[in-house]
């Protein structure tokens, strides 16, 4: 993820743009998954408890 430097532009409002970007793209939760390698038996197991809870709660109204 790159941003190019607008002429007259602070390096607050840059790093804005930045961060905006990455949090458009989701690169941050990706990241966070890649840290450590996670089996795909334990990847399915989360999953289907991720499942289970949310048919578990309350239906919105």
């Amino acid at each position: 993820m790159s941003v190019e430097l607008r002429p007259g532009e602070s390096q607050d409002s840059i790093l804005k743009r930045f961060r905006k970007s990455v949090a458009e793209a989701r690169i941050l939760p990706i990241v966070r998954q890649k840290r450590w390698f996670t089996p795909k038996s334990e990847v399915r197991r989360i999953k289907r408890q991720k499942a289970i809870r949310k048919s578990q709660r309350p239906p919105r109204e």
